[in-house]
């Protein structure tokens, strides 16, 4: 199972929001390339980065920290937030970044996103945030009366890279990912689902890969320190062995 660190960008810093409420921020770090940097040097193999201004206001706005991050590092990294158009997913891709997380329209344009799938086959990552099983748009400031498995179903014969799926009600509140929708999840689709939301301890990161999931996010955890990097790596593989990145 693959393990995402996660870099939340707002204003240009480093932060971590509980179950996405903007006025619920806390501030990790001011320099969000001697994050990545270091995380890197732990031994991450992928980086997971979240644009949350560009979430909320419907373009990138951290599109500087973003470029820093992918130039100053060696390993695939991943955006979401704000990526509405086509011009835009060509912009970030030309910076460099491995593959592109887009959600809110997803729900809202079905069509353009499957033909963003065809236009860029396996750069695209259909990004599910769910409250209470319905997904949730817009920097989760709206909810959806879409069932987030029927979401996933609807694109699962796409070429999309992966599925990351966000448990609203667990993000950032540091008591344990939301097992029975992830497992629901990953057995609805024969896409790659990558586990995001209240992974907090090792034995969250082993039961997940017992799922088992393709990857999963780690965000406050590895900022607040119950969780060590190189700990989840190794609970990851299942076997005391670190991940196996796929080419």
């Amino acid at each position: 199972m693959q393990i995402w660190p996660a870099i939340d960008l707002r204003g240009g810093r480093c932060v971590r929001l509980r179950q996405g409420d903007y006025d619920r921020e806390t501030v990790f770090a001011e320099d969000p390339v001697a994050m990545a940097r270091r995380w890197v040097d732990l031994g991450a193999r992928h980086l997971h980065l979240v644009d949350l201004d560009g979430a909320k206001e419907g373009y990138p706005a951290n599109l500087q920290s973003v470029g820093e991050i992918v130039r100053s590092i060696d390993i695939p990294c991943e955006l979401g937030g704000g990526i509405r158009d086509e011009a835009t997913i060509r912009q970030l891709l030309d910076l460099g970044l491995a593959r592109l997380v887009i959600g809110t329209l997803a729900l809202k344009e079905p069509q353009w996103f499957g033909e963003m799938c065809r236009a860029f086959p396996d750069r695209l990552v259909l990004g599910i945030d769910a409250r209470d099983g319905q997904v949730a748009t817009d920097g989760w400031l709206q909810t959806s009366k879409t069932a987030a498995v029927d979401l996933a179903r609807q694109f699962a014969e796409h070429p999309i890279a992966a599925i990351v799926y966000t448990d609203i009600a667990t993000d950032g509140m540091m008591a344990g990912p939301n097992l029975a929708e992830m497992a629901q999840m990953q057995a609805a689709v024969d896409v790659p689902v990558v586990a995001s939301g209240g992974v907090t301890t090792v034995e969250d990161v082993r039961r997940l890969a017992q799922v088992p999931m393709a990857g999963c996010i780690i965000g406050r955890a590895l900022y607040e320190g119950s969780l060590k990097l190189p700990d989840a790596l190794t609970a990851a593989s299942g076997d005391g062995r670190q991940e196996v990145v796929q080419p």
